[in-house]
């Protein structure tokens, strides 16, 4: 008999075990992206396509920093210069579909080089599931502080009576600054040299040296530079004149009208992500999007933060390879 009741105290724990193996399973079964709700359990990677420094740079870790600290998460940038933000974006696009490989692209590499690049390595709308549109700015054109051109006026004067004399900078061929210089080009009626950069810190060196006469690039990129003297901003691409810049002109009111070009910035992750990890990371770049801090730091290097859906940035993406593609076209810009 104590054998007996021994035995059926044990079929009890065995029929227990077994009704707790079979609820978990089927727990599993019913939420197949439980797993999920852990992640990230390891460092988040996020690839700027462009070298440190630079404005593509500074907002990524200004927003990466605060997603992180808020969330309790690691995400380390990555710097991957090259081919216009090609390389970087290719590896972000060609990275396992975990969320663990984010890239931090922008106009320039999700929308203009489609068009510009005849051999692409990606297509920005196959190869990446876009997350969040984190911020645009206006572009700004610069001179050396003791460049003897005070004005866009003066640039144009120099470049009518000696075409192809002045020199400018981009951070590589095909970017927004780039292509925004070659419309400026067709505005004036002029022709500048272009002088084709792997990113922004050494035309910034070469410009303050005198080997370049002008640059035209994002504002988050140059303000440092205008701030502290090295540099004399001549007029930004944007509609109306920059908080951070208010003395510095449009290209429209400097006698172009109609002249506009700004540049826009997002974190996209290689197609194929899960939904799940889509919307936490969308939830937590939207937070520190509206962080007043964030905004200000953003602000200060003529950046606005922005925000959105994935669905948003999927559209500006599409809308924006058809109108700059357009551009390219029409300014005969090519890269092979």
């Amino acid at each position: 008999m104590p054998h007996r009741a021994l035995t059926a105290a044990a079929s009890r724990r065995l029929i227990g075990i077994a009704a707790i193996t079979f609820l978990a399973g089927a727990t599993l079964m019913a939420h197949p992206t439980a797993s999920a709700q852990a992640y990230p359990s390891r460092p988040i990677k996020l690839i700027v396509p462009f070298p440190a420094g630079g404005g593509t740079d500074l907002i990524a870790r200004e927003v990466a920093n605060k997603v992180a600290v808020a969330n309790g998460w690691s995400i380390i940038i990555d710097n991957k210069p090259g081919s216009g933000g090609n390389l970087g974006v290719d590896a972000a696009a060609k990275a396992p579909a975990d969320g663990y490989t984010l890239v931090l692209g922008q106009t320039s590499n999700l929308a203009i080089n489609p068009t510009l690049y005849a051999k692409l390595p990606y297509n920005p709308e196959k190869d990446l599931t876009p997350i969040v549109e984190v911020a645009s700015a206006p572009l700004v054109l610069v001179v050396a502080a003791d460049s003897p051109y005070k004005t866009l006026a003066d640039v144009v004067a120099a470049a009518k009576a000696k075409p192809e004399s002045l020199n400018y900078a981009s951070s590589g061929s095909g970017t927004v600054a780039h292509l925004a210089t070659e419309m400026f080009q067709k505005t004036a009626a002029v022709k500048f040299t272009h002088v084709p950069y792997k990113g922004a810190a050494q035309g910034s060196t070469d410009l303050i040296g005198g080997q370049i006469q002008m640059y035209m690039s994002s504002v988050p990129t140059l303000i440092g530079y205008v701030k502290n003297g090295k540099m004399r901003a001549l007029a930004v691409t944007s509609p109306k004149r920059t908080a951070d810049l208010p003395s510095v002109p449009t290209v429209a009111e400097s006698g172009f009208k109609g002249f506009e070009a700004v540049t826009w910035f997002g974190v996209a992750g290689p197609a194929g992500l899960p939904k799940d990890v889509v919307a936490k990371l969308n939830g937590a770049f939207n937070k520190a999007l509206q962080d007043p801090e964030v905004r200000k730091k953003l602000a200060s290097q003529g950046a606005d933060a922005l925000g959105g859906t994935p669905e948003q940035f999927a559209k500006l993406i599409h809308d924006d390879i058809g109108r700059w593609g357009k551009i390219v076209k029409e300014s005969g810009a090519k890269v092979d």
